[in-house]
């Protein structure tokens, strides 16, 4: 199995929200393209700020971490670990092009190169562009509307995302199920450049948090590996929330509690 080294934007949580224009197919849906954008502008906002719970679960044991994100636009994020103590103080930087990782037990912070941005983050089934968010499932892609299923009683669109030809991108192929009511994630295929399914991405516990109904569990499972999934739960949320492109710095990523 083959995987590209390149960065990519896991739809870790890809969900729609808000009031867009839309041009209408022949059967009277979106176009593929705008069902990804007007999921992708509902779970992101114009900011956020968040505090998250990750469960690692393997065979033989279960690890649970702790963590608080923010972000702003598709230019700024950042997600700091606050808990087990032995991995408090990690954090993940992104700010335009550069992504950053802080150390805390050398405290060093380290530039990441693009080489590294589809490794396992932490020991789980997510990958360091995961975390930061780096590419855009809106623009390095084209969509197809595949056709529609139910998933959980919800009328799902089913999108296929091709990657254009310049993305610099971790998957060769991403089929997203996007509920046709509320436009909420409810499940995501990732396939390596050969279209093998490389992990399996669910939308659950959908409840209202903040200003929106959104999916506040995700749940990765890989292919091939019986018995592993992490789990991704958004204790709390808030959307539009004030902040500066000074925020997102290499020193208030050392500092912010």
């Amino acid at each position: 199995m083959k995987i590209k080294t390149n960065s990519l934007l896991l739809a870790l949580a890809v969900m729609a929200f808000g009031v867009m224009s839309f041009n209408i197919t022949n059967n009277g849906d979106p176009t593929a393209k705008e069902i990804v954008k007007k999921a992708d502008e509902k779970f992101k906002g114009n900011s956020s700020k968040a505090t998250l719970t990750m469960k690692i679960v393997r065979p033989k044991y279960t690890r649970t971490m702790t963590m608080k994100s923010w972000s702003m636009g598709d230019e700024y994020s950042l997600m700091k670990v606050m808990a087990p103590a032995r991995d408090k103080g990690i954090g993940y930087l992104k700010r335009g092009n550069e992504i950053w990782n802080y150390q805390p037990n050398i405290d060093r912070s380290i530039k990441l190169p693009p080489s590294m941005m589809s490794q396992s983050w932490m020991g789980s089934d997510m990958t360091n562009d995961d975390l930061v968010r780096q590419s855009s499932i809106v623009d390095d892609y084209e969509h197809t509307l595949l056709k529609k299923e139910t998933i959980d009683g919800r009328l799902c669109y089913v999108i296929e995302l091709v990657p254009n030809d310049d993305a610099a991108v971790v998957w060769g192929m991403v089929k997203m199920w996007i509920d046709t009511k509320d436009y909420l994630q409810l499940k995501v295929e990732f396939y390596d450049e050969d279209e093998y399914l490389v992990n399996t991405t669910y939308g659950k516990n959908i409840k209202k948090m903040d200003d929106r109904v959104i999916p506040t569990t995700m749940e990765i499972v890989p292919e091939d590996k019986p018995g592993h999934k992490t789990i991704l739960t958004y204790d709390d949320i808030d959307f539009n929330v004030s902040l500066k492109s000074s925020f997102f710095s290499i020193s208030n990523m050392k500092r912010i509690r």
